[in-house]
Parts: structure tokens; C-alpha cells; sequence
């Protein structure tokens, strides 16, 4: 019952793409997961999306991409948080409203179907960060797109599984 409470994020990820949707405001992202930082000691993130091409092109700032990998979809934990934080909150209510809203249920859609499907670890990591960036809930999806209808009731069709 408090689940049918809480806002609905639903995230979607691959190597080329990241997607974010508040869906009870219908606001969404999508951008490219790239980040630009400083490197060293308390690095210093420079821009995240699309302009993080833009702002490595300066010295001294690198340009990452936690998400492409060649064997696993993460291959920074803490790289693809500050991502993954920096979209949702491009989405999120803003003002007051936001200081005081529940935290939100997220779902994370990895996108793409790896040789022998995603390792207990991927699914962990996806939904850790779906925990990182705030969700009070987080659920790991495989399978088609789902519809506003079915992220906001919580309940999956047959053509795909939550992976646990």
C-alpha cells in the first residue's frame, strides 16, 4: 500500500543512451552517460550528458563513460551514481516540494541482452544504484518497455522478469 505511494522513476540504461522518467510529473531525460572530471583526490565532476564531451575537451578533465564496458553494463560504481543522481534530479519536482517529497520507487531497466543474461552482481549493482540515488525501492527490469500504467501499479507483464 505505501508503495502505491511513492513517485515512480523509471530508468533506462545501455552504453549509448540513459533515460530517466519521472512519471507521475511526466517529465523525462535522455542524454548520453558520460560525465567529465577533474581527476585525482576529490575529483571535481565538470558536466554530465552530452556537454561532458564539450568540458573534457578542456586539460586536465577527463571524460568517462560507466557504463560501457565490454563484459559488464557497470564498469564504474561511483561514476555511474553521480550519473544516474544527476538525471533523476534534472526530473524531479523542484522547490520546496522536492525537500519534503517521499523518496521515490525507481525502476532500472538495463537495456540489451548480454550472452547468459546479467550476473547476480550486475543486478546488485543496478539496484544499489537505483538505492544511491535515492529511491526508497528500487526494482531491476528485463524485458519491453514498460507503460506508465504498469510502472505505476507496480505490476510486470509476462514478456519479461524482474531480475533478483
Amino acid at each position: 500500500m505505501l508503495k502505491s505511494l511513492l513517485p515512480v522513476f523509471y530508468v533506462q540504461l545501455s552504453p549509448s543512451e540513459i533515460s530517466v522518467l519521472n512519471v507521475n510529473a511526466h517529465a523525462r531525460v535522455c542524454d548520453v552517460p558520460e560525465i567529465a572530471l577533474t581527476p585525482g583526490c576529490g575529483a571535481l565532476v565538470q558536466a554530465v550528458g552530452r556537454h561532458a564531451r564539450q568540458a573534457a575537451a578542456q586539460p586536465g578533465v577527463a571524460l568517462a563513460n560507466p557504463f560501457a564496458h565490454p563484459r559488464s553494463l557497470i564498469s564504474d560504481f561511483v561514476l555511474a551514481e553521480l550519473v544516474i543522481k544527476h538525471f533523476v534530479a534534472r526530473v524531479a519536482t523542484t522547490g520546496l516540494k522536492r525537500l519534503v517529497a517521499p523518496s521515490p520507487r525507481m525502476v532500472i531497466h538495463p537495456l540489451g541482452d548480454p550472452e547468459g543474461g546479467y550476473t547476480q552482481v550486475e543486478i546488485r549493482a543496478l539496484r544499489e544504484l537505483g538505492l544511491a540515488a535515492g529511491a526508497a525501492f528500487a526494482t531491476v527490469w528485463q524485458g519491453r518497455q514498460l507503460t506508465d500504467e504498469e510502472l505505476l501499479s507496480g505490476r510486470f507483464p509476462s514478456e519479461g522478469q524482474v531480475l533478483a
